[in-house]
């Protein structure tokens, strides 16, 4: 049994180990040209440095990697900006508010909320107020209440006030005092128990209770609530009715979260309504609630709006429009800004086609701007169209521009470069994904051969973030053929357009470069 045991452990560690061998060495094998075309447009012409080639494991695609391809200032000629269409802005403070749009409802103001109760037990004899938002003025009769306490309470009054009639002139030590208290403590109970002014008055001067007292409504408002039934027997916990001032009321304003930030108490705000398009209601927030719904993942905003007419009432849908002053904020033109997946990028003009990519921190996007937090200063040229174009040159200029070949020592290397003409050809006419002939043909400017270079080209293709594709960059070397006509086999991985770098090098020099586009048939 242990000689079984070894012998199967052998042979998955031998397993294993072949495993490990393999993927080591494709990890290390070069991966082949890729290009894509359905022909071949030149962009630029003139000396450039020397090529090598870079390759990218299968594995770098992924977009769990989050690669970003390095990027590189780009030097374009007048003829070429306008090619391309590349306009320019300028990075500049402004005074900014922005609105934020939300949707809430109408809410009562709980400030102007008023409860009516009695602070002694009774019963409801007459109720006057007696509907549902029904509207009611100050002062006026809600409803009557016959207390036996009250009755009592009157009687002792009116007792107490004989006695201190009739024992004021007693010349006993405490007796006309006494009185005088007794006649105060039944008083003071009957205005602890918010008997009107009046009605005590009335008691004194007639000298007889009265067995029903009339409650009057404490303010102006509509009647939201009613529990005041004839008959009924009420408590002082007994809540009988609720009126609501709605001459001011709260709009709570849905807002997402995101916005929140944006927005401090004090901020004005504009309310419109679909039952009235013509008319717009001002309010300002009045706080901003420590509660976001874990549903819409929004946070409610209360607004204070004046209300006349009560037009709007408690319960309405309302379109609310936030004012929020946000000061004075460096913007640009949104459409300056290039995402490139976890970057934003923006193209900085120095001047004579000199275009710098820079990295910037972005605020929030108001109107057609957006804010600049860090990157930029007032008053730099900026590009604002044909970013994209500028991101795969700029690429590609740090795919290839780490490369500077050494300096020529003849002096006359621009010369040259001038005098050679590159002519790119592939086979089929159309390159496609997978195998591909790529044919230059060198003259001089007598329009004889150019024998004896060393040619390349480099096919590069920019990141593509939002496919999880990081930059492609590859090489392949030409041989002579011919007097003057060089050939290669390049292979291209994927289709799509390419961008493709021609180097012609003697003696350890360049002689001569093109840049082209190179549209390749097939699927990525």
């Amino acid at each position: 049994m242990n000689k079984y045991i070894l012998r199967t452990s052998l042979f998955w560690l031998l397993i294993l180990a072949v495993v490990i061998g393999v993927v080591a060495y494709r990890s290390h094998q070069p991966q082949q040209p890729a290009a894509y075309s359905d022909g071949v447009q030149p962009i630029a012409s003139g000396p450039s440095p020397q090529p090598t080639t870079s390759h990218m494991d299968s594995s770098a695609a992924m977009p769990s990697q989050k690669m970003e391809a390095p990027l590189a200032p780009v030097q374009l000629s007048a003829e070429q900006m306008q090619s391309i269409g590349v306009k320019t802005g300028t990075a500049e403070y402004k005074q900014l508010s922005d609105d934020i749009r939300a949707t809430g409802t109408v809410d009562i103001d709980e400030r102007l909320l008023s409860y009516v109760q009695v602070r002694f037990p009774g019963y409801i004899r007459k109720v006057f107020a007696d509907a549902t938002y029904q509207y009611v003025r100050k002062g006026e009769p809600l409803f009557t209440v016959y207390s036996p306490d009250l009755v009592a309470t009157q009687q002792e009054y009116l007792l107490a006030r004989q006695n201190q009639k009739a024992l004021s002139s007693s010349s006993v030590d405490g007796v006309a005092s006494g009185a005088t208290s007794l006649s105060s403590a039944a008083e003071q109970r009957l205005q602890q128990w918010d008997i009107p002014a009046s009605e005590i008055a009335k008691l004194k001067e007639t000298g007889k209770a009265f067995q029903d007292l009339t409650i009057n409504s404490p303010v102006s408002g509509y009647i939201t609530e009613r529990n005041a039934l004839p008959n009924m027997y009420a408590e002082p916990a007994t809540r009988l009715y609720t009126v609501a001032d709605l001459s001011r009321v709260w709009v709570n304003a849905q807002v997402f979260q995101n916005d929140i930030g944006r927005l401090k108490p004090g901020d004005t705000a504009a309310i419109t309504v679909d039952a009235y398009p013509d008319r717009t209601f001002s309010g300002r927030i009045e706080d901003i609630l420590p509660q976001v719904d874990m549903t819409t993942r929004t946070v409610k905003v209360r607004l204070a709006i004046s209300n006349p007419g009560i037009k709007l009432k408690p319960g309405m849908f309302v379109n609310v429009d936030l004012k929020s002053a946000m000061g004075r904020q460096l913007v640009v033109p949104s459409s300056a800004v290039f995402q490139t997946g976890i970057r934003q990028i923006v193209f900085i003009d120095h001047g004579n086609g000199s275009l710098e990519p820079k990295d910037v921190v972005l605020g929030p996007h108001v109107g057609d701007d957006v804010v600049v937090l860090k990157g930029l200063e007032a008053h730099q040229q900026i590009v604002t169209s044909a970013n994209f174009l500028l991101d795969s040159e700029s690429q590609l200029q740090a795919a290839a521009g780490s490369y500077t070949p050494p300096p020529s020592s003849t002096g006359n290397t621009a010369q040259q470069a001038s005098a050679v003409n590159i002519d790119f050809t592939t086979d089929p006419n159309s390159p496609h994904k997978g195998s591909n002939t790529f044919r230059v043909k060198l003259t001089g400017a007598n329009g004889s051969p150019v024998t004896g270079a060393d040619v390349s080209v480099i096919f590069f293709m920019p990141s593509m973030p939002a496919m999880g594709m990081a930059a492609i960059n590859t090489t392949t070397k030409l041989l002579q053929k011919s007097a003057g006509l060089y050939e290669g086999q390049g292979n291209l991985d994927s289709g799509g357009t390419w961008q493709a770098t021609i180097t012609v090098q003697q003696n350890g020099q360049t002689i001569a470069t093109k840049q082209l586009h190179v549209n390749a048939e097939g699927g990525m």
